[in-house]
């Protein structure tokens, strides 16, 4: 009866602090645009981390959270209720953070170009300001 009331006391505390933490609405909206615009990164497919839930564990060690993997893995199969959403949201959350890099960088690396043409003179302070500006509206989300 013990055993019985500790799986569920954890199921619960699992269950309402949910697995892997998912993202906002505010990064829910700029995911959809990243995928939109086509330069999302996906390292790992949130499909996968829906199925590999329904495994003991498997949504959460596939999405990078090996502590809810081992929790999961010992409230199986009742994890199958939570783990799939895991796997999914953990995945997004990974992709998320790859695509934010990935935009920072490659922004970096074109605002950098833009300034060697400029200290270089071969661009004036006009076609600097434009060209910056779509820079800046080109990796705004």
């Amino acid at each position: 009866m013990k055993l019985l009331k500790t799986i569920i006391t954890v199921a619960s505390v699992v269950t309402i602090t949910g697995c892997a933490s998912g993202l906002n609405s505010i990064q829910e909206r700029e995911y959809s645009a990243f995928e939109r615009d086509g330069v999302l990164v996906e390292e790992k497919n949130p499909s996968t981390g829906v199925v590999l839930g329904l495994l003991p564990g498997g949504g959460s060690f596939y999405a990078r959270e090996p502590g809810l993997g081992v929790v999961n893995l010992l409230l199986w199969p009742l994890s199958i209720l939570w783990d799939p959403i895991s796997g999914s949201d953990g995945s997004k959350s990974i992709n998320y953070d790859l695509t934010k890099y990935q935009l920072k960088k490659d922004k970096t690396k074109e605002m950098s170009d833009l300034d060697d043409k400029l200290s270089l003179k071969e661009i004036g302070q006009e076609q600097y300001i434009m060209k910056k500006k779509k820079i800046n509206e080109k990796y705004d989300y």
